[in-house]
């Protein structure tokens, strides 16, 4: 028993002392041979998918970043947009208010007080971005930033023009708040021709009347 140990072992110090490279100069079986060739393609073709689907993980995190940050700029750049929305009926107030003539010198004195109040509120709201879009009677009516609450005929100002302004409109960046609130004119409808009032008949002159009767 102790001899087939001491063999054992010395077989295993043998194998261990041989040359790697006598062993690849070995000839192997052609059926190892076609294995290790499936499995060596079998490793390749697996290196190559996970190499693509590598990038394809890269790109879509790529992408999700890049989508992420654009909405973050855009969250933090139109932050203030749902605010003012309930803001814009104060404003509204404020231009009524500054608008309407001065009964007595102390609503006058009233009035210079909001408007400094308006003008610092308007500043503060002009450095988050906030512009006012104010039409002027006249000017021709733009769709893209003023909203035509009724048409109504005109001779002093120009068809398809401002005739009155109810509303400034509002801007937050490039995009619109609230549209101008204006009424537009439009061109008179042309008078139609009275009808001619019926003739009175005329009266028979003196001479007319004579031979009348010589005529019956």
């Amino acid at each position: 028993m102790a001899d087939d140990i001491e063999r054992n072992e010395g077989e295993r110090q043998e194998e261990a002392e041989l040359d790697p490279e006598e062993e690849i100069g070995k000839k192997v079986s052609g059926k190892k041979y076609k294995a290790a060739l499936e499995e060596l393609e079998k490793a390749k073709a697996d290196a190559a998918h996970w190499k693509n689907e590598y990038y394809k993980a890269y790109a879509d995190t790529q992408n999700l970043r890049r989508s992420l940050e654009a909405e973050q700029r855009t969250m933090y750049r139109y932050r203030a947009e749902g605010f003012l929305d309930g803001l814009l009926p104060a404003l509204d107030a404020f231009h009524m208010a500054l608008d309407a003539p001065a009964p007595t010198k102390e609503a006058a004195n009233y009035q210079i007080g909001f408007t400094y109040i308006y003008n610092q509120l308007i500043q503060a709201l002009s450095a988050e971005g906030l512009s006012e879009l104010t039409p002027k009677v006249g000017d021709p009516f733009d769709s893209d930033y003023m909203n035509a609450i009724e048409a109504v005929e005109s001779e002093e100002v120009e068809n398809n023009h401002v005739l009155k302004v109810h509303s400034k409109g509002y801007k937050l960046h490039d995009r619109l708040i609230r549209a101008a609130m204006v009424t537009v004119a439009k061109k008179p409808k042309p008078q139609e021709p009275k009808e001619e009032e019926a003739k009175e008949p005329t009266k028979e002159t003196p001479a007319e009347e004579e031979k009348a009767p010589a005529e019956a």
